[in-house]
């Protein structure tokens, strides 16, 4: 296992490694349930793919992906990343996957991305962070109002899924709206 690149009370941020391909990840994105709320589980997903993404996201310098493990055991219960980091405009979308199930719903994903955001923003120098999300995916939706992002739009039936065409909720929140001691 790699050493944390940020710690929480539960939780230790580090890189993906390559040993993560042989763990719980690659079938996370196979798990219809896990993959309700984004936009994964179209095409299987495979080793390869998995050990391709990390490798890809090991090397590049406009995206920042952390497992995320329990301190307790060192268990990978989940992903959380900035994509599409622009050094210009100091912005970044934010996206984020518990895969295991015995996780959700115990605010892992709040303490992780309250360590990532204040990261994005006193260290990254980051201005804004977006994110967007089904407009039925609650889970996601309570996240972003609890780290203090404000709705700013709605795609209508923008993405296909699951039989039907969605709609996709925007957010985003800027620099001077976080407030690491309020989340």
């Amino acid at each position: 296992m790699s050493p944390a690149f940020l710690t929480g009370e539960r939780l230790l941020l580090r890189p993906l490694v390559e040993a993560d391909a042989d763990g719980p990840y690659v079938a996370w994105f196979n798990d219809a349930e896990v993959c309700r709320g984004n936009s994964h589980h179209v095409f299987p997903y495979t080793r390869e793919q998995a050990l391709s993404y990390i490798q890809q996201s090991a090397k590049s310098r406009d995206m920042l992906v952390l497992a995320m493990a329990l301190k307790s055991d060192g268990r990978h219960i989940g992903n959380i990343a900035l994509q599409g980091i622009h050094s210009l405009n100091r912005s970044a979308e934010f996206a984020i996957v518990i895969g295991d199930k015995s996780a959700w719903g115990k605010g892992f994903g709040f303490e992780a991305a309250s360590l990532l955001f204040e990261h994005a923003f006193k260290t990254l120098n980051l201005h804004r962070i977006a994110c967007g999300t089904f407009a039925d995916n609650a889970g996601m939706i309570k996240l972003a109002a609890a780290l203090g992002m404000k709705q700013e739009g709605l795609r209508r039936q923008a993405v296909f899924k699951d039989g039907r065409y969605q709609d996709v909720v925007e957010f985003g929140l800027l620099r001077e709206e976080f407030s690491p001691a309020a989340n």
